[in-house]
């Protein structure tokens, strides 16, 4: 095994050894302070109001698909960034320029039709 190979299992080994040690450590070190309010599911010193399984509106789940979608963009903006200049250097900048130009024309299409639609309006 090289030295980057035992270097990066030590690394490995020594985060499973603080993770224990913290989790393990703070339930000798630390007092329990157990009381009645601490036990319910609402602890900001209100009583709760309502069912706590209530229905999530609809919107909520669509904003959070959005989300998903233009971070993954985000994602795929990075990896091409780093590569782009090597691409250049071989002559096949201008490809991979007009690739990234469609992908994002794609997104920005998508991003249109939500506006559009009213997707993004988040009270009615």
């Amino acid at each position: 095994m090289n030295l980057n190979g035992i270097s990066l299992l030590f690394l490995f080994a020594l985060a499973v050894i603080v993770g224990l040690v913290m989790v393990v450590g703070t339930s000798f070190l630390g007092k329990w302070r157990g009381n009645k309010a601490r036990f319910i599911p609402y602890e900001c010193g209100l009583d709760p109001v309502g069912s706590p399984r209530s229905r999530m509106p609809l919107k909520f789940f669509l904003v959070a698909v959005i989300f998903i979608i233009f971070d993954i963009e985000v994602v795929f903006l990075y990896p091409w960034a780093v590569v782009f200049r090597d691409f250049v250097a071989d002559g096949k900048g201008v490809l991979m320029l007009v690739e990234m130009a469609v992908f994002l024309g794609i997104l920005a299409l998508g991003f249109g039709y939500l506006w559009v639609r009213g997707a993004l309006e988040w009270e009615e």
